[in-house]
């Protein structure tokens, strides 16, 4: 398994997307497979676990076992393990409010594939012998984050041929387990769980395809070419997905980007004077490229993970620049290369 908006108008602005116009895909042939596996999970009679669970397999002979034995951490599914079943009837009573929450938003869930087949036809139209994955509908533990390659968290996750998509991060940020002290201290703290809402889903999906296409193996690069990286990264994200609003994309606020856009040139400045562009020492540079309420030594209006936002300015720049360059070219060319070569000037 791969690892697994006066004020109002600029927060409109701000939230528009500001790709340039996208292809025309409609000639792309695609119909999107979509599992609903919680749905059947959940129909097991917790009475009659290990019967159920050994039924389910039929159907799911290869996501079953990997469910139970990895998200569920109960070992493998097998007449010897009884902790497999044990642990599936424990998970299945403790799991109800989540679940039913689940399928009151999501028992239809034909508009998010409609969304994710659509992002997939664009993704065939820029890599052709991309293998589009089933998607696979889940409800799984509440803290059952997945590392992608960056070690990023992620909701959902990868195997050779499906993709997870785990609804219990998705059902809304007044959830009630998302808004109890223990969750935001253990698992999620708000400007995290703000984000676990039905109009993330297409972007968390898209972000582990990229990472699926390519890798993160950045983690040890001079800050300004994680930035760009991270860049790459959304302005991909941003071609699957051309109709999206910026702020779903990059995960600020409308009043967090439009803060960004008005201190561009201030936030770039403040790397060169404080000769940070080129500093590879984690230590000094990874509280401008990891996820937080702000960034610290910025004013608090400021995002976290602002290190993506300038990133990505400097990819448009680039590919503004060099409007012949393919996505793929793109993803290929070295960070720093697209730095040298940008010509950017912050706003």
């Amino acid at each position: 398994m791969k690892k697994l908006i006066p004020i109002l108008l600029l927060i409109s602005i701000a939230a528009c997307n500001s790709g340039n116009n996208a292809p025309d895909v409609s000639h792309i042939k695609l119909s999107l497979k979509t599992e609903r596996f919680e749905q059947d999970f959940f129909a097991i009679d917790s009475n009659n676990a290990k019967t159920g669970v050994f039924k389910l397999e039929e159907k799911y002979p290869v996501f079953l076992p990997l469910f139970v034995n990895h998200v569920l951490g109960l070992g493998p599914v097998n007449d010897t393990n009884e902790l497999a079943f044990e642990g599936s009837k424990r998970f299945l009573n403790l799991n109800q409010v989540v679940y039913k929450e689940s399928q009151k938003l999501y028992k239809d869930f034909s508009s998010t594939t409609k969304e994710l087949e659509n992002g997939f036809r664009y993704v065939k139209y820029y890599f052709p012998d991309y293998k589009v994955p089933t998607i696979i509908t889940t409800v799984g533990p509440m803290d059952a984050l997945a590392p992608m390659s960056n070690n990023e968290p992620s909701p959902n996750y990868m195997g050779e041929d499906f993709l997870a998509i785990g609804l219990q991060f998705y059902l809304g940020k007044d959830f009630s387990i998302y808004n109890d002290p223990g969750y935001i201290s253990s698992v999620a703290p708000q400007y995290r769980s703000a984000r676990f809402s039905k109009e993330y889903i297409a972007g968390d999906v898209f972000k582990l395809v990229i990472d699926d296409l390519y890798p993160d193996s950045s983690s040890r690069y001079p800050l300004i070419e994680r930035f760009i990286e991270k860049g790459k990264r959304l302005y991909l994200l941003q071609q699957f997905l051309p109709t999206t609003n910026d702020t779903l994309l990059i995960g600020y606020t409308g009043k967090q980007l439009e803060w960004c856009k008005e201190n561009e040139r201030s936030m770039y400045n403040f790397f060169i004077q404080q000769n940070l562009l080129f500093e590879i020492d984690p230590a000094l540079t990874q509280n401008f490229t990891t996820d937080g309420p702000t960034t610290q030594g910025m004013p608090e209006q400021s995002p976290g993970n602002i290190g993506a936002y300038l990133g990505w300015e400097i990819v448009k720049a680039y590919m503004e620049k060099k409007p012949s360059v393919t996505v793929a070219q793109l993803m290929r060319t070295p960070n720093k290369t697209i730095f040298n070569e940008s010509g950017y000037k912050p706003h």
